[in-house]
């Protein structure tokens, strides 16, 4: 059993390596690999740490993807992703965890925590950071209220001064909380 488990977590982590952040390599297959095995979504959170940059943004990018399809498997790594939002620095794993971060179960005190951890995204230099940190504020806005007035005011004013990107997001994210 113990050789079993090595092996695919080697194999996932053999999927998520090689060639530069240019290219997504073999994501496809490792997101495959995890919704088929879902215990193996450990070893990309575990990855998300990974030393070498490369490895670290797929592994994002697939847990990412795995946690659209089952968002479920996030829950048990709740502590580990709300550490990551705090401390990652590269942009890649910022703008998987600002999509991901959302969709966990969270207290309101988490929620809070995790909305100021986005709003300090939104400094990043990357418009895709900022803009998906937005995505973030909002979907947590969505789920309580408490956070609805500051967050839809800070999209007032990234829709009016963001970059493109930004501008567009807070548009459609404005639209939606004026349906709601």
């Amino acid at each position: 059993m113990k050789a079993r488990q090595h092996a695919a977590k080697k194999d996932v982590l053999t999927l998520l390596s090689g060639g530069d952040r240019r290219s997504i390599g073999r994501v496809a297959g490792a997101v495959t690999m995890v919704l088929s095995r879902p215990v193996l979504f450990r070893r990309l959170v575990e990855a998300m740490r990974h030393e070498d940059p490369v490895v670290r943004m797929r592994a994002a990018d697939a847990a990412e993807k795995v946690s659209s399809q089952k968002p479920a498997l996030l829950q048990l790594f709740k502590s580990e992703l709300l550490r990551l939002l705090a401390e990652a620095k590269q942009q890649e794993l910022r703008w998987h965890l600002a999509q991901m971060i959302p969709r966990l179960s969270l207290t309101a005190r988490e929620r809070a925590r995790a909305a100021t951890l986005l709003r300090t995204y939104l400094n990043d230099s990357s418009s895709i950071v900022k803009t998906l940190a937005m995505q973030g504020l909002a979907d947590l806005a969505s789920a309580d209220y408490d956070l609805l007035p500051a967050t839809i005011q800070l999209l007032v004013r990234l829709t009016r001064d963001g970059t493109p990107a930004m501008r567009a997001r807070g548009r459609k994210l404005l639209a939606r909380f004026a349906r709601q």
